[in-house]
């Protein structure tokens, strides 16, 4: 089962700060000489700052091809969680492993805070944390102030919590496993760097990441051959092609929500069954498994082939699938998911012979705009 996180008791209260250049660039580390404590007044307003981008993430957990005692960031983990007392010590041995592996020329500069929060609830129970957040850019800020009875206007270059770029929550749960980790790289999901290179983690694949993946995984892969069926006939000779005669645009949404579909009826995910009542044939069936295994290699990870399916998780998939037919003329019709599966019941195309063009006719009760 995944992990019940709730924040509402959580608070930051020791904090090692560096800011962390490029190597390669010549641009030195320089790291927190003492650890900063958090004033009472300013723990729950930085504890929110803090906490918010990791709502609703999936969770990961260090990993090593070995032994875990091999783990550098799971080690260091522990030393903190063993002892408050090496806040300082172990937070600058982390932002000096994150210089250490800044050495790609598309890596940023910035600035890292490294937090110890206290009482993070995690399945009833609370727990310790160390956040890591890397900012790195900075942005004008405007304040006014008072003097001598009147108004001035002051600028100040700061970093934005909503456009904090990378970062790691680190959960004291499960630490037999390699700890429970939360994670997020807002310069590309999933990035190398990040959560590979520095971190050394890789997903739980509990239920929810499965359904997430696996659901995800079958609407690309409509998308993706439904893409190439719309090549294929672009490149057909215009006698082979009747007026009019072209999948509707909403095909693609219909063939995803069958697929869909499977993991609402089902409690559990085979994979063999999958293929026998969603993709049926033997050539769709060869052609998903290659797509899964570019998937797999892409993530750097294997999926089971069976799990326990996540209802949860099944409805954020659906909501995705919101079928839009994009015109060459610049219209667009938006079909909200209630309703994109009827899209042969509320559209009508046809092709018009005095203006030799398609046209699409939309019947509805009520303008509602």
């Amino acid at each position: 089962m995944a992990a019940k996180i709730r924040f509402t008791s959580a608070s930051a209260t020791r904090l090692v700060l560096a800011k962390v250049g490029h190597p390669q660039r010549e641009e030195p580390l320089q790291t927190s000489k003492q650890v900063f404590h958090v004033d009472e007044a300013d723990q729950e307003v930085l504890t929110a700052i803090f906490l918010k981008p990791f709502k609703n993430l999936s969770g990961h957990r260090f990993s090593h091809h070995s032994s875990l005692d091999q783990h550098e960031m799971n080690s260091l983990a522990t030393a903190i969680f063993n002892s408050e007392d090496g806040l300082l010590e172990r937070g600058c041995d982390i932002a000096k492993r994150l210089y250490s592996k800044s050495n790609h020329p598309n890596i940023k500069s910035g600035d890292l805070c490294i937090s110890f929060i206290r009482d993070i609830e995690v399945n009833g129970e609370l727990v310790q944390g160390i956040c890591i957040l890397k900012s790195e850019s900075v942005v004008p800020f405007l304040s006014i102030s008072t003097k001598d009875g009147d108004l001035e206007l002051h600028t100040e270059q700061g970093i934005n919590p909503e456009k904090i770029d990378k970062g790691c929550l680190i959960l004291n749960h499960h630490a037999q496993k390699g700890y429970h980790v939360l994670t997020f790289d807002r310069s590309g999901a999933e990035s190398r760097f990040w959560v590979r290179d520095f971190l050394g983690v890789v997903p739980v694949t509990d239920p929810s990441f499965l359904t997430n993946k696996y659901a995800d995984m079958a609407v690309a892969f409509v998308k993706k051959e439904e893409k190439a069926k719309k090549e294929a006939r672009k490149e057909q000779a215009p006698e082979e092609t009747e007026p009019g005669d072209d999948t509707p645009p909403w095909g693609t949404h219909s063939a995803a929500r069958d697929a869909i579909s499977y993991f609402e009826e089902k409690e559990n995910f085979s994979l063999q069954e999958f293929e026998e009542q969603v993709l049926k044939t033997p050539e769709a069936v060869e052609k998903f498994k290659r797509h899964r295994a570019e998937v797999e290699r892409d993530q750097g990870h294997t999926f089971d082939d069976s799990f326990q399916i996540s209802k949860k998780d099944v409805n954020k998939a659906k909501k995705k699938i919101a079928a839009v037919v994009k015109l060459d003329t610049g219209v667009e019709i938006h079909l909200k998911p209630t309703l994109s599966g009827e899209a042969d019941s509320v559209l009508e195309r046809g092709f018009d012979e005095d203006k030799k063009m398609k046209f699409i006719k939309v019947y509805f009760n009520e303008d509602l705009s």
